[in-house]
């Protein structure tokens, strides 16, 4: 029997979920709602939402670092890179120092820490046979 399961959201640690999810929600849009004042959502039409999530000792992921551990961390298509680019700059995301996209996608750092990249559309098509 293969077991069958729909992703629905992807939590954020972070020290302050309300200031997190408003850079999200002006990258993105959708609506914010909150549980607590520890736990904030972040909704739209798509499928997956972001949620964020207080953490009292969060620490930022070091990046690119190749002692630390790996993490997740989010991918964006965006239409026009550099005009996205500079519109996140001025939400408060920084540019990561390192950039091994080129001009296929950038690597950005939200508020909080956490890396994220934005590409364009032909970075994020899947290029490639299956994995079997």
């Amino acid at each position: 029997m293969t077991a069958t399961a729909n992703l629905f959201a992807v939590t954020i640690d972070c020290p302050d979920p309300t200031r997190l999810a408003r850079f999200y929600q002006e990258f993105l849009g959708g609506q914010l709602s909150s549980c607590s004042p520890d736990f904030v959502v972040l909704t739209s039409e798509h499928e997956v939402r972001l949620d964020f999530q207080h953490v009292a000792n969060h620490q930022p992921p070091p990046w690119p670092d190749p002692s630390a551990p790996r993490r997740l961390h989010l991918d964006f298509c965006v239409e026009d890179l550099a005009q996205t680019e500079q519109h996140l700059l001025c939400l408060g995301a920084t540019l990561a120092p390192h950039q091994p996209g080129g001009q296929r996608f950038r690597v950005l750092v939200d508020p909080a820490g956490h890396p994220f990249c934005i590409a364009t559309t032909a970075a994020a098509e899947i290029s490639g046979p299956p994995v079997r």
